[in-house]
């Protein structure tokens, strides 16, 4: 049996690939939908890979990974910074979370360079631009076992 890993993308993502292409790269988020479901598959996971413009969102789907996934790969994008929500969200899950940033934001503005979601990620990818993803998934295959 597969195990499955909720891959969570928060606000503004849905504009990868036009929003800022100089620091976040061409590619879209289908694009790196596409290449995490092939990854994925090749490491024996399946994906849920979904992204919500909305804190409240992005919360309902963690609590539902609580019965539905064996572990989550969260770029929480601007509300990395400020959603004490979201952490407390990922507190209430069991398996191993991955916090995902596509720049490498401790090169970025000051305020880029907190995260409350990195208090509960066992792993932080950052700067590795789309490839993250992919990284963060054989990572997870690693602690999945």
């Amino acid at each position: 049996m597969t195990k499955t890993v909720y891959i969570l993308n928060g606000p503004n993502l849905n504009l990868l690939g036009q929003r800022e292409p100089e620091i976040y790269g061409a590619e879209t988020l289908d694009d790196v939908a596409v290449a995490c479901e092939d990854t994925a598959k090749s490491a024996g996971l399946t994906c849920r890979f979904l992204q919500s413009n909305w804190e409240g969102q992005l919360i309902d789907w963690i609590h539902e990974a609580r019965d539905a996934a064996a572990g989550i790969i969260i770029n929480p994008a601007a509300l990395t910074h400020t959603s004490v929500a979201i952490l407390d969200a990922l507190n209430s899950f069991d398996g191993p979370v991955i916090e995902v940033h596509i720049s490498q934001v401790h090169k970025r503005e000051a305020f880029r360079h907190h995260s409350y979601v990195s208090q509960r990620a066992d792993a932080v990818m950052a700067g590795f631009g789309t490839h993250g993803y992919l990284l963060a998934l054989r990572h997870m295959q690693h602690l999945l076992g």
